[in-house]
C-alpha cells in the first residue's frame, strides 16, 4: 500500500503565522507557486485579521467549491499585498474546508469589504452560510429557489418558470 502522505514545506506566510501562534496547516502551493493555507473555521477571523495586519490589504477573490458528491465544501480567499512600486505583489490563498451538512463560516466582510457580493454568490451557489454577513441573501437565483445549483449532488428541477421576463 502506497503512503500518500506528503511533506509540505511551510512558506513565508505560514512560517509567520506559526511564529505568532496562529493555528493552520500549510498545503502544497498551487501551479503558480501561490502559498495555500488551510484553517479551521473557528480560527478564520483571527487568522484573517492577522493577515490583514501583516499587509494583505486586498481580497482579490473569494469563492467556494464542492470537493465531490457527499464530500466537503470549501470557502477560499485569495489575498494580495498591494503597495506602491511593487511589480510582483505577495499573494496567499486561505481555504476553509466545511462539512456539507453544516456549511457555515464567519464572514470576512468586516475585514475586506470586497467579500460582500462574493460571499453572497458562494452562499447562493453552494449554500455556504457566512455568519455575520450584513445582507446574506441570494444574488443570482430567485429568493424562492430550492437547493444549491453548483453542488455536485444537486438535482436540477425538471423545469423552471421564467417570471417577470418582460
Amino acid at each position: 500500500m502506497a503512503d500518500n502522505t506528503q511533506i509540505v514545506e511551510a512558506g513565508k506566510v505560514s512560517q509567520w503565522l506559526t511564529e505568532n501562534g496562529f493555528e493552520h496547516e500549510a498545503l502544497p502551493a498551487d501551479h503558480l507557486g501561490v502559498e495555500i493555507i488551510k484553517v479551521d473555521r473557528e480560527f478564520l477571523l483571527p487568522l484573517a485579521t492577522a493577515l490583514y495586519a501583516y499587509g494583505f490589504n486586498t481580497l482579490s477573490c473569494q469563492g467556494g467549491y464542492d470537493v465531490g458528491p457527499g464530500d466537503q465544501l470549501v470557502s477560499f480567499y485569495h489575498l494580495i499585498k498591494v503597495s506602491d512600486n511593487v511589480t510582483q505583489p505577495e499573494e496567499v490563498r486561505v481555504k476553509v474546508f466545511l462539512p456539507r451538512d453544516d456549511a457555515r463560516v464567519p464572514s470576512v466582510y468586516w475585514i475586506w469589504k470586497s467579500a460582500d457580493w462574493q460571499e453572497r454568490e458562494s452562499y447562493d451557489m453552494y449554500g455556504i452560510v457566512y455568519e455575520g454577513h450584513p445582507n446574506l441573501k441570494r444574488i443570482l437565483m430567485p429568493e424562492d429557489w430550492v437547493g444549491w445549483p453548483l453542488r455536485k449532488d444537486y438535482v436540477s428541477p425538471e423545469f423552471f418558470e421564467l417570471q417577470d421576463a418582460y
